[in-house]
């Protein structure tokens, strides 16, 4: 009976740490005109002709940017906005987190370095196989620019980095935190967390 309920314990424990929360870190900073911007305003989306390429991907963004700034006070208007929104999100992904063990190679240990008494270098490799992750860098820009005389009224970007390989869930995460204090943004760069699920 000890044992039925530790092991039932144990299985609750092990469900509830994969069922929690993880946190986006993104380093933010915020640039607004003299003028700024007053809200509730409109907006409509600016697409560069390098951008049109792959059109689900981007309706997929704008529809995240969109969610984030309906929050703030500024709505989509096709017809007759009073300022162009312009996004541009980049995901770079490294083999391996920049602080991994450099003696991780291909998948195996290389061992350690012996040196001998003639001055010859050997490694001797181990042999298991260690699993390498990847590491995720992205940046997501906003530029907002008033359509009436072409003025930059707001700058914002985004940036985190980390082992989350699913853009779906990290994404919106690093809009929230782009358009956080928007329209008038506190100056200097900073660290802004946001709560995910799992």
């Amino acid at each position: 009976m000890k044992a039925r309920l530790f092991c039932l314990l144990l299985l609750t424990l092990a469900l509830t740490g994969c069922s929690g929360m993880r946190i986006v870190d993104s380093d933010v900073r915020a640039y607004t005109a003299a003028q700024g911007i007053t809200v509730p305003a409109s907006y409509r989306f600016e697409r560069l002709p390098s951008q049109l390429a792959q059109p689900e991907q981007r309706d997929d963004l704008e529809t995240v940017v969109q969610t984030e700034l309906d929050k703030v006070g500024m709505r989509l208007d096709e017809t007759a906005p009073l300022y162009s929104v312009r996004l541009d999100l980049r995901v770079h992904k490294d083999p391996r987190s920049p602080w991994d063990d450099p003696r991780y190679s291909a998948g195996f240990f290389q061992g350690f370095p012996v040196m001998t008494r003639h001055g010859v270098l050997y490694q001797y490799p181990a042999p298991f196989l260690v699993m390498e992750m990847p590491w995720y860098r992205r940046e997501i820009s906003l530029l907002i620019r008033r359509l009436a005389d072409g003025l930059l009224v707001y700058e914002t970007r985004a940036a985190s980095d980390g082992y989350w390989a699913d853009d779906a869930a990290v994404v919106p995460a690093m809009v929230e935190a782009a358009l956080r204090d928007f329209p008038n943004p506190p100056p200097g760069p900073r660290r802004i967390s946001i709560e995910i699920p799992r």
